[in-house]
Formats: C-alpha cells, sequence, structure tokens
C-alpha cells in the first residue's frame, strides 16, 4: 500500500519517477509530486505553469495601456 505522505520526484537523467529517498542531486530532480502519476507527468505541469507565467507577464507589460483618459 503506498503511503499518502510520500513525495515523489522525476529523475531528469533516470528519466523516471523516482520517490522521495531515492532522489538524486537537486539539479536533476523536478518535484516534489504528490503521486508517482504526477511525477511522470511533470512535463504537463511545467507547460501550465510557464503558460500561465506568461500569461500574468503579458497582463502585467499592458498595465495601463487600454485606459482612457476621463
Amino acid at each position: 500500500m503506498s503511503n499518502p505522505d510520500e513525495q515523489w520526484y522525476w529523475d531528469l537523467r533516470r528519466k523516471q519517477a523516482v520517490p522521495a529517498d531515492e532522489r538524486g542531486p537537486a539539479e536533476d530532480m523536478m518535484g516534489p509530486y504528490a503521486t508517482k502519476g504526477e511525477a511522470e507527468n511533470w512535463q504537463t505541469k511545467v507547460e501550465q505553469r510557464n503558460e500561465a507565467w506568461d500569461d500574468d507577464d503579458e497582463e502585467w507589460e499592458s498595465w495601463g495601456e487600454n485606459d482612457e483618459d476621463d
């Protein structure tokens, strides 16, 4: 049975999900993730996060451009 408190990482070097107690150097890891499945799908999560950051950047950079002077 799996431990609900266990964290998972994606090992970029080994190209596999590993439990926290088997993780390697930080520069080779993505995570932590709550489940093995989330770790295996790390790329989707990263892409979603990056898109959200890009949207936030666009909103920040265009702030005030559409304001009309009264």
